[in-house]
């Protein structure tokens, strides 16, 4: 199901950053927002350290890059601190924020049907609005130009 032409959910989650992150807290901006399973995996390292290398690019831009994951504070602080994340990682513990933007949920991992993080990315428009969504990233490592290609047409 995608997001796309919809208004984003509004969420309140707690930051790498020490502060409370809000989806109003970004009005007037564009906003990354890419999900993934979990930090120091060889997935969503390279994910990450894929936004991590276009970041300056995307600041130019006036984008804002927010990763989410389930993982806790102290776990995302020695994430950003292994691979030099310039970006908030965000923690969504119970999946609520997750569940709303479809990013939490039956998935198939290696033939078998579980339920957990399913990768995925929305970019949302200045005004709200879901821009572009990603409801299944296959290739994390990939994803990051993808959203950078979508981001400067």
């Amino acid at each position: 199901m995608s997001l796309e032409g919809t208004p984003a959910p509004a969420f309140t989650l707690a930051g790498s950053d020490g502060k409370n992150h809000t989806l109003k807290d970004y009005a007037g901006k564009t906003v990354v927002i890419y999900f993934y399973p979990r930090d120091n995996t060889p997935g969503c390292t390279k994910e990450a350290c894929g936004f991590r290398d276009m970041h300056a690019d995307l600041v130019k831009r006036s984008v804002v890059v927010l990763g989410v994951s389930r993982d806790s504070m102290k776990s995302h602080d020695k994430f950003i601190r292994a691979f030099g994340l310039p970006f908030t990682l965000l923690s969504d513990p119970d999946g609520a924020m997750m569940t709303a933007y479809g990013a939490f949920g039956e998935k198939v991992m290696y033939g078998k049907t579980t339920v957990g993080v399913i990768r995925s990315t929305v970019v949302v428009g200045p005004d709200g609005t879901v821009v572009r969504h990603w409801p299944k990233v296959a290739k994390a490592e990939a994803h990051p130009a993808q959203v950078l290609e979508y981001l400067v047409k």
